[in-house]
Formats: structure tokens, sequence, C-alpha cells
């Protein structure tokens, strides 16, 4: 088993429950950390028998286009286009952070954190 990770994906994206979210945008970072039986590709060194980055990279963009009013929205269905992509994924965690969000303070980030396994197929 191997873990990929792919990290400080960074988007402006427009996110969020306020109307002024929509039009203003707020930038998001997200990493990933993805759980697959890499043996295959060990040996082949071959991209098809792994987790394709750019595919996966590809598909959190797609997501993160799309607008919704809370980051587990986003952070949700992210794991479920890595899922139906990826058949030899294991399990998947998304880390989705909104960066200096409007809280009435100084406030570096809010983030949410979501896994789970094929297995399961429900958040942990």
């Amino acid at each position: 088993m191997g873990e990929i990770l792919i990290e400080g994906m960074r988007y402006h994206a427009y996110h969020g429950c306020y109307e002024e979210e929509a039009i203003v945008g707020n930038d998001y970072e997200v990493d990933l950390r993805m759980r697959c039986d890499t043996r295959r590709a060990e040996e082949s060194d071959d991209v098809s028998d792994s987790v394709n980055y750019q595919i996966a990279y590809r598909l959190v963009s797609e997501q993160m286009a799309v607008r919704s009013h809370i980051l587990e929205h986003v952070g949700r269905r992210i794991l479920d286009a890595l899922f139906k992509e990826f058949p030899p994924l294991h399990w998947a965690e998304v880390k989705v952070k909104k960066l200096s969000p409007a809280m009435g303070g100084v406030v570096g980030a809010t983030c949410v954190v979501l896994s789970f396994g094929r297995e399961r197929q429900t958040a942990d």
C-alpha cells in the first residue's frame, strides 16, 4: 500500500453562504492524501497502474469551480469524483482551506478535512 499526496493546490473560487462571496470570491488551498496499492506501478513504471496526479488535479479543479455554500460539500464532491475515477483507490482524505476568511477579525484560514475509504463510502 502506498500513499500519494498532492499538496498546496491553490484556487480562487466562489464558495460561501453570503452573496458577496459569490461575487468577490476567496482564495483556497486544497491538499489530497490518497492510498492505493502501488506495487504494480512500482514495477511497471506506468502511470496507468497508479493514480494519475494530473487527472486528480483536474478533478479537484473541476469541483472547486462549482459553487457551494459550505466547504464540507466541496470536500465530499472531490472525494466522490476521485473514487469514481480511480478504481484502485482504497482511501482518500481531502483538506479544503479557505484563506483569510471574512470572520470579523484576523483569521488565517478556516478548514475542513474529510476522509473515507472505498469499503465504507461514507465520510468518517
